[in-house]
């Protein structure tokens, strides 16, 4: 991901490396687009290099807000999109974490025997805790007694 800081005219760039980054997203770049991506690195980095509205880039955030605003993303859709899919990391990092920090809370060892369906609706009831504080306890009674079906053990 360094490959494309733009921080003082991309020092640590290396088509390699965004190349070998681009092969870990076989479902958003095909083989046949690693091609295409190939030749966009070759123009990429001169283009960037020479063009003065790059400059001041300071990060990739901000990076590719430019590469919109110049519409230089649609002449290099492909590294555009290896742009976004860096941005996105981070945030798709920490949803994972957070549910396996909730799995740790709510999977203990008196839970180990439940059932997926239950264990599944512990973990949406835990990690949505937000959406479901603001659910009235009378709510949730009403909502019980109007089903039909229950079950007395």
């Amino acid at each position: 991901m360094s490959a494309l800081n733009p921080l003082n005219s991309f020092p640590s760039y290396d088509a390699l490396k965004v190349m070998r980054l681009a092969e870990f997203y076989p479902m958003d770049i095909s083989s046949t687009y690693l091609i295409r991506l190939e030749f966009q690195l070759t123009n990429f980095i001169d283009d960037m290099r020479q063009d003065d509205r790059f400059r001041n880039a300071s990060n990739i955030g901000e990076f590719s807000i430019m590469l919109v605003a110049t519409k230089k993303h649609v002449l290099y859709d492909l590294v555009y999109l290896l742009i976004k899919l860096t941005l996105i990391l981070p945030v798709a990092t920490a949803s994972v974490e957070r549910v396996f920090s909730a799995m740790n809370l709510v999977k203990n060892k008196l839970r180990t025997t439940m059932s997926d369906d239950r264990l599944n609706d512990w973990f949406v009831t835990f990690i949505e805790r937000d959406v479901f504080m603001e659910v009235s306890e009378d709510d949730i009674v009403d909502a019980f007694m109007t089903m039909q079906k229950r079950r007395v053990t």
